[in-house]
């Protein structure tokens, strides 16, 4: 089967040649159900996550060559003989979470999945493929109404699920999204439907920041035109955000969301930065005097049942305006350089596109 291979880890947008990240489109053996609980899907599309680039400089230590891609939809075409557990058919059309957790280890136990030492990931069973196989605790069914084009976004969508989990809003609260990439939008939709109030999103382009306030945000700061912080003041009345969630991984702004936040509030970092950035926090003022809550995310345990659920109450149309075929995946990713788009998917079986 046709399967993208990283050859060489890197920059995917280094100018210069010996350092740039190499990809290449490989045939490999088609992947075989082994285990009982298994199911194997044949991939309509995977869409490119912001992660993607930073998998591809090899930020997991993998040892090349290496497959990638987690964001995928498609359908079931093999199941184990053991697969009973969500009534899953071949035939059907489903999603799921790319992460294979053990369940036995000290971390699973514990109620800590995302950090199973024994788990299994895109890196073995990448998305950018004709084919995956993956336990039927990973999969999900999606409804036979729902385009494959969408349901891709299952995974992304999951993570908003966490992030809002994690800030533990309540009702009325102010809240500040700093990025208005496709992670932030799609928080931003689930933090409306919670109850945030003084919706902000802070975005430098026009396109995302419309888009920001077509799906419910109050507020939207264009940073190379405002001053953030004393912007962020005028519309709190000088009091703040109660949940600050930042999710650009620029360091240069790194620090904004500590100068934003409410006394007593919550700031949440989710993108991944590139490796060996390390902040500088003041330390007595933000916790002693300030009292702040500094959280994290990673991936998005316990959290892909209600993205299910709360798939079809998103809006997503915006997020997938263009794709691209497997064999032309460069030009995927250099449309998604671009950032002229939410999201850029790669349809990976061309019988699956307008399924």
């Amino acid at each position: 089967m046709k399967c993208l291979q990283v050859i060489r880890p890197g920059d995917l947008r280094s100018g210069d040649p010996e350092k740039k990240g190499l990809m290449e489109i490989r045939e490999l053996p088609e992947p075989q159900i082994t285990s009982p609980t298994e199911v194997k899907i044949k991939v309509a599309y995977c869409a490119i996550c912001a992660s993607d680039p930073h998998v591809a400089q090899n930020i997991f230590g993998r040892e090349a060559p290496y497959g990638m891609g987690h964001e995928i939809s498609g359908v079931i075409v093999d199941m184990g003989s053991g697969v009973n557990t969500k009534g899953l058919r071949i035939g059907d059309k489903v999603a799921g979470n790319f992460l294979r957790a053990c369940g036995r280890c000290y971390h699973c136990q514990n109620g800590h999945p995302e950090f199973c030492t024994n788990a299994i990931d895109e890196g073995k069973a990448p998305g950018y493929a004709e084919y995956v196989v993956w336990d039927e605790s990973q999969v999900w069914k999606i409804p036979d109404d729902m385009p494959l084009r969408k349901a891709c976004l299952l995974e992304p969508t999951s993570i908003a699920v966490r992030v809002t989990d994690r800030a533990e809003l309540m009702v009325g609260q102010r809240v500040a999204i700093q990025g208005g990439g496709p992670i932030g939008l799609l928080c931003a939709q689930m933090l409306k439907m919670r109850g945030a109030t003084d919706l902000t999103v802070i975005e430098p382009r026009a396109d995302r920041r419309a888009f920001a306030l077509k799906f419910g945000a109050d507020h939207v700061i264009d940073p190379t035109r405002t001053d953030v912080v004393e912007e962020c003041a005028r519309l709190t009345g000088g009091l703040g955000y109660d949940v600050v969630i930042e999710i650009t991984g620029v360091p240069s702004i790194a620090t904004i969301p500590l100068k934003i936040a409410a006394d007593g509030g919550t700031v949440m970092y989710i993108a991944m930065y590139d490796d060996g950035f390390a902040m500088s926090v003041p330390m007595t003022d933000t916790f002693h005097n300030r009292n702040l809550t500094l959280r994290a995310t990673k991936v998005a345990p316990f959290c892909f049942p209600r993205a299910v659920q709360i798939l079809s109450r998103m809006q997503l149309d915006d997020f997938m305006p263009v794709s691209f075929p497997l064999d032309e995946i460069d030009r995927a990713f250099e449309a998604f350089f671009t950032g002229d788009y939410l999201k850029v998917l790669v349809n990976c079986n061309e019988d699956l596109r307008d399924l």
